[in-house]
């Protein structure tokens, strides 16, 4: 009992260091996340071809104060595994405050600047109590339970506490399309999958255009600016969507 003791404190130990060294190596290769993702061996590189795009849309915010949520940290019930990607944020973005969120306890994983809280991504009084203590976010990624309902919902919940001139980001969206996460291959249209639902507001990045007298502007009418669909993620990107039609006045033409 004693020696098996003993060998989880080892273990713990050499897990540390083995991350400490990972983030040193990191350093060497500030701009290319590529790189700090596999030296940090989170699949976003590799299995995932996703820290290119991400590269492409988060350069202006490296050198920048972040507030940054991912929600997900990986590794499953074990409390000494995942956090990749969050060390990976955190060698990317050395000026960030990193924040996380997952199902299973996994506050082993949390360092300097890397915070992580115990719940569900879709339980809003929990959400309610992070938000209070991190105020709103420049960034947040959505690699939790890709769970097609879940992944809606967090949207839902936290595109509003997203700060004007930030981007928020869906992972994993090919289960928009599996059954057992609540996905369709069929009815591809379907608000109730991933692409079905951001697919519909697609549409609001125009809504000065409807011809649709006395239209009231939704939320995401309002503050979606841009939206880019690539293989298994999106990026959508928040400010004030107040660029007036060239030609319909309060969703009428004239003189109609």
């Amino acid at each position: 009992m004693i020696d098996h003791f003993k060998n989880k404190i080892s273990e713990v130990k050499r897990l540390k260091l083995k991350y400490k060294l990972r983030a040193y190596k990191a350093m060497f290769f500030p701009f290319n996340l590529s790189k700090i993702a596999f030296l940090h061996k989170t699949d976003k590189f590799g299995r995932h071809n996703y820290t290119p795009h991400y590269q492409k849309h988060f350069r202006k915010y490296k050198f920048k104060r972040n507030t940054i949520l991912e929600i997900g940290v990986g590794g499953y019930k074990s409390p000494f595994k995942g956090g990749n990607s969050l060390r990976m944020w955190k060698s990317y973005f050395p000026f960030s405050k990193i924040f996380s969120l997952d199902i299973y306890d996994k506050s082993f994983l949390e360092e300097r600047r890397i915070k992580i809280f115990q719940g569900s991504q879709v339980d809003i009084p929990f959400l309610d109590k992070i938000t209070t203590e991190t105020g709103d976010f420049d960034l947040i990624i959505d690699d939790g339970s890709h769970i097609n309902e879940h992944v809606i919902e967090s949207f839902k919940y936290f595109f509003p506490k997203l700060k004007k001139g930030g981007i928020y980001v869906v992972e994993d969206t090919q289960t928009s399309y599996w059954e057992d996460y609540g996905g369709n291959s069929t009815n591809l249209d379907s608000k109730h999958t991933i692409y079905g639902f951001f697919k519909s507001l697609i549409d609001g990045l125009n809504n000065e255009e409807f011809l649709i007298e006395g239209y009231k502007k939704t939320y995401y009418d309002k503050h979606i600016i841009s939206m880019h669909f690539y293989h298994n993620m999106v990026f959508i990107y928040k400010g004030d969507n107040d660029e007036k039609s060239n030609y319909v006045i309060n969703n009428k033409k004239p003189n109609a």
